[in-house]
């Protein structure tokens, strides 16, 4: 999947295409990411996220941030919905632009 780390100091983006279970470090910063999961059509059933099909309907992706190796996030990021739950970082911005299907 793509995911885009936008510098609010800077006024740039970078776009990055992770895999899930894969880790990236921020250039340029003590911060990496992680991608833990992916769902295409994400649904809250109670207490229970799940994927109600394998449509692209409601794409999200589960990710880690550390800041010097402790962890400071793990969330949502919706393609659909970028603000919904938006991680709050004071330099940084994360947002899901696309996802990639295996072929």
């Amino acid at each position: 999947m793509q995911i885009a780390v936008s510098d609010k100091h800077q006024n740039q983006r970078q776009v990055y295409t992770l895999k899930v279970g894969s880790e990236l470090k921020l250039p340029g910063s003590n911060l990496t990411l992680r991608v833990e999961n992916f769902l295409p059509h994400f649904v809250m059933e109670g207490t229970t996220l799940t994927s109600q099909s394998n449509e692209l309907v409601n794409p999200a992706a589960q990710i880690v941030i550390r800041e010097d190796a402790k962890e400071i996030y793990k969330g949502w990021l919706f393609s659909l919905y970028p603000t919904t739950h938006a991680f709050q970082h004071p330099f940084y911005g994360f947002t899901l632009v696309d996802y990639l299907t295996s072929s």
